[in-house]
C-alpha cells in the first residue's frame, strides 16, 4: 500500500475523497476534515500561536515572520522520517498557507528510500479538478476519481445553468481577512460569478490581495460575503463583530453574510464546490432552496 504524506488540509480531504484514508501516514496540524483525521500522525507545526490573536494581530504576525525570513510553519523532521512516506503532496502557492516548497525539498533529503512530491498551485475550479485527477492517477484510484469529478463538475455546471434565469446579478464583495481588509483570489471570483453575482474587486486567477476600505466603498457592493481564510463560521462571526468598525461599516446598506471560509473556500479540494452551491444560495435564494446548514453560513445584518 502507497504511504502518503499530505501537506496540506486539502489534498487530505483529496485523498481521503479517494477511499484513500488509511494510506495516510502524516498531515498537517491544520487538517481537521473529514472527522476523525487527528488520529493521523502530525508532520508540521506553527511556529506562532493565533489562538486567542485577532485579523491584525495574526497579519502583523505573519509579516513580521515573513520579513524576518524565519517562516511561519515548521515540519517534524523525526516525526516526517519515521512516517517513511513515498508519495508527499505540497504546494508552491501561497507562504502563509502551508509549509514551503523549500522547506519540504529540504527536509525529504534527509529521508531515506525514494519518494515522489507532488506539488499543486491551482488558481481555478478547474486546476482544482485536475489536482483531484492527478492524485486520483498517481495513485491508481481513477475508478473513484473519474466518477467524482463527474460528478463536481455536473455541480458547477447546474449552478451555471440555473443562474441563466436570475433577474439579476448582485454586486458582491468577498473579504478574505477583515483586519486588514483581503479580497478573495485566485478561484473565488470564477466562484462568485458562477454562482451569479458580480465580483466588484476581485479578478480570477489572481492572487488574494489587501485592499483598502475605500476601495471597498468605491465598489458599492450590495453582498458582502465573509470567507476569511482559515476560519470557521462561529470565529468568522466572532472576527466580524470585533472588528467592524470604520466608514465602509458605517455606511454600509447592504447584506451581510458569514460562511465557513476555512472548509468551502479557502481550501482547493471537493468542497469547494459546497462553497459554490452556498454562494449560490445567499445570492438567489429563489433559486435555490437552501441546502445548506446555519453551520455552514448565515446572513448578520
Amino acid at each position: 500500500m502507497m504511504r502518503i504524506c499530505s501537506l496540506l488540509p486539502s489534498t487530505t480531504e483529496i485523498v481521503c475523497s479517494l477511499g484513500l484514508r488509511d494510506s495516510l501516514v502524516g498531515i498537517t496540524h491544520e487538517c481537521d476534515y473529514p472527522p476523525g483525521i487527528n488520529k493521523v500522525p502530525v508532520v508540521t507545526e506553527s511556529l506562532i500561536d493565533h489562538t486567542d490573536s485577532t485579523s491584525i494581530e495574526i497579519d502583523r504576525h505573519i509579516s513580521a515572520a515573513i520579513h524576518s525570513g524565519s517562516g511561519i510553519y515548521k515540519i517534524k523532521t523525526d516525526v516526517l522520517k519515521t512516517s517513511s512516506p513515498d508519495l508527499i503532496l505540497t504546494q508552491e502557492l501561497c507562504e502563509v498557507c502551508a509549509v514551503s516548497y523549500s522547506m519540504v525539498e529540504a527536509s525529504v533529503k534527509e529521508l531515506k528510500g525514494q519518494q515522489t512530491v507532488l506539488s499543486f498551485e491551482p488558481i481555478n475550479l478547474e486546476g482544482i479538478f485536475e489536482s483531484i485527477e492527478k492524485i486520483g492517477t498517481f495513485t491508481n484510484s481513477e475508478d473513484v476519481s473519474k466518477p467524482l469529478l463527474k460528478d463536481l463538475r455536473s455541480r458547477v455546471s447546474n449552478v451555471q445553468k440555473k443562474v441563466t434565469d436570475a433577474q439579476d446579478m448582485p454586486h458582491v464583495l468577498g473579504l478574505e481577512w477583515l483586519d486588514p481588509p483581503f479580497i478573495g483570489g485566485h478561484w473565488v471570483p470564477e466562484m462568485i460569478e458562477s454562482a451569479g453575482g458580480i465580483d466588484v474587486i476581485g479578478l480570477r486567477e489572481e492572487p488574494s490581495r489587501e485592499i483598502k476600505w475605500q476601495d471597498a466603498i468605491k465598489s458599492s457592493p450590495e453582498i458582502v460575503v465573509l470567507m476569511v481564510c482559515g476560519f470557521d463560521l462561529n470565529k468568522t462571526i466572532a472576527e466580524f463583530r470585533s472588528a467592524r468598525t470604520g466608514v465602509f461599516w458605517d455606511n454600509f446598506n447592504g447584506s451581510i453574510y458569514a460562511v465557513d471560509g476555512s472548509s468551502y473556500f479557502s481550501r482547493p479540494g471537493p468542497r469547494i464546490v459546497d462553497g459554490l452551491e452556498i454562494l449560490a444560495e445567499i445570492f438567489h435564494p429563489a433559486l435555490f432552496p437552501r441546502k445548506h446548514s446555519e453551520d455552514d453560513w448565515i446572513k448578520i445584518t
